[in-house]
């Protein structure tokens, strides 16, 4: 699959102002949001999502991206989680629907706009458009379990918070508080180590 970048598709005036964007997100962030520049290619968005509190999220921290279009921002980007979630809104690709970038999307909206509510999207997840069926149908009927799931889901694909600025290094250390965490549970461990190795080979 390529990921060819689509910079030679925008006019530079659209570049100039995702550039602008992306520097005031950088230089001010949200809360909870952290977004990472790619020098090379402009189009190529991608930000961390911290689980809100109070949500099976909680504790987790979620890579997501924007992937801009060549006819952004007339057109809503594509948005998908790097990290493996479970949420009613999320595809098993990772593909995010939410009406932002769907039939609500207005040109002058913005990059800050669509992160904020993407994060809103863990807080309320919107069953009606549901992409990942099971979870959707977990949230109306059985919240309890659909909590439970998702809560696993965090704790084995979300890596938890350290300081943030290991955030931009790779972690080496499965040892440590983690580990005496897990204790009685070395199979998550073990499967978060393999995860961790897969979404490496991946970035």
């Amino acid at each position: 699959m390529s990921s060819c970048s689509n910079v030679e598709n925008l006019s530079p005036q659209i570049i100039r102002q995702v550039a602008k964007e992306l520097s005031d997100l950088a230089r001010d962030p949200p809360e909870g949001i952290k977004v990472f520049l790619n020098e090379e290619d402009i189009t190529d968005i991608q930000a961390s999502i911290e689980g809100p509190a109070g949500t099976p999220y909680a504790g987790g921290v979620f890579r997501m991206k924007l992937v801009l279009g060549k006819n952004f921002p007339n057109e809503p980007p594509k948005g998908f989680f790097l990290t493996k979630i479970f949420h009613p809104n999320v595809a098993s690709n990772g593909e995010i629907c939410v009406n932002t970038l769907k039939k609500d999307w207005k040109a002058e909206l913005g990059l800050k706009h669509i992160l904020l509510t993407v994060k809103c999207l863990l807080i309320v997840p919107n069953p009606e458009s549901a992409l990942n069926e099971e979870a959707g149908k977990l949230l109306l009927e059985q919240y309890d379990d659909y909590s439970m799931r998702a809560k696993l889901y965090t704790e084995i694909h979300a890596r938890p918070l350290r300081s943030s600025n290991e955030e931009n290094t790779i972690d080496k250390t499965t040892e440590g508080p983690m580990a005496k965490k897990h204790a009685g549970d070395k199979k998550i461990v073990d499967k978060k180590k393999k995860d961790k190795k897969k979404v490496l080979k991946r970035l």
